[in-house]
């Protein structure tokens, strides 16, 4: 299997590999607005150091997210997003003060073992009734605890989107609160990662190769988007969560 040392820079492979997770990444993010990390990850630490592709996944996500906005922002409302989105972004620089303190693998593990066992019980019990507990307060909660998560392990999705679900919104309504909220942790990441210094001639380049196919992979992903139903939305969000977990259990245990 190839990686990132074997597989010359530049070459064929690097153009297809790169653009190949771009656009699966797109997609993802197209149709659920989330999960390009997920999704291009994998495909990318192939052929580029794990500094470059994480600055990378913040590049594209945040690129995907603002192309797709559009779509969804008739369903965005300050008094639905901003309990998220404030705390949010006070929770991630406590997060990321907080890496000095914490196995990030070890957490990592624990957040992967929680998706997957609300991914379970959701698939398995089904649809429950909508919840307004704790309204306001319980919202800001999870938007600052997202946040931490965001500063602490890059985990800044999971939390408002389970939440968002239990809530009981429609699919644009959902799409809107964890899309405007990782939007807004996305470009907080980005400034952190420009002051950090790794924005380099290495990364400028895989950005110009990502960034097209970034775009029309979230392209076709929004059009199916608009066609999929209530319920088909729901198990897609539960299926990339479920993935997600997968992911962080086999990923750190692995690694």
């Amino acid at each position: 299997m190839p990686d990132a040392m074997s597989i010359e820079y530049m070459s064929i492979e690097y153009f297809i590999l790169v653009g190949a997770g771009a656009l699966a990444g797109g997609f993802v993010a197209g149709l659920a607005g989330f999960g390009t990390g997920i999704t291009a990850m994998g495909v990318w630490l192939y052929v580029l150091p794990p500094t470059v592709a994480a600055t990378l996944v913040v590049v594209c996500s945040a690129a995907s997210q603002i192309q797709t906005l559009p779509k969804i922002w008739h369903a965005i409302t300050p008094r639905r997003v901003l309990p998220f989105i404030v705390p949010g972004l006070i929770g991630v620089p406590l997060g990321t003060a907080l890496l000095a303190m914490v196995d990030v693998k070890t957490f990592k593990i624990g957040i992967g073992c929680l998706l997957l066992a609300y991914t379970a019980n959701a698939l398995l019990l089904g649809p429950r009734p909508a919840s307004n507990w704790g309204g306001r307060v319980a919202d800001s909660t999870v938007g600052f605890l997202g946040g931490v998560l965001g500063g602490l392990a890059g985990l800044s999705g999971p939390l408002p989107t389970m939440w968002a679900s239990l809530r009981g919104w429609s699919k644009d309504q959902r799409r809107a609160v964890f899309q405007a909220f990782n939007l807004s942790i996305l470009m907080a990441a980005l400034l952190t990662h420009t002051v950090a210094g790794l924005m380099t001639r290495e990364l400028g380049l895989a950005v110009l190769t990502a960034l097209p196919f970034t775009f029309l992979g979230a392209r076709l992903g929004v059009a199916l988007y608009a066609r999929v139903s209530e319920e088909k939305f729901s198990k897609i969000i539960l299926t990339l969560l479920g993935f997600s977990g997968l992911t962080l259990v086999v990923m750190n245990l692995t690694s």
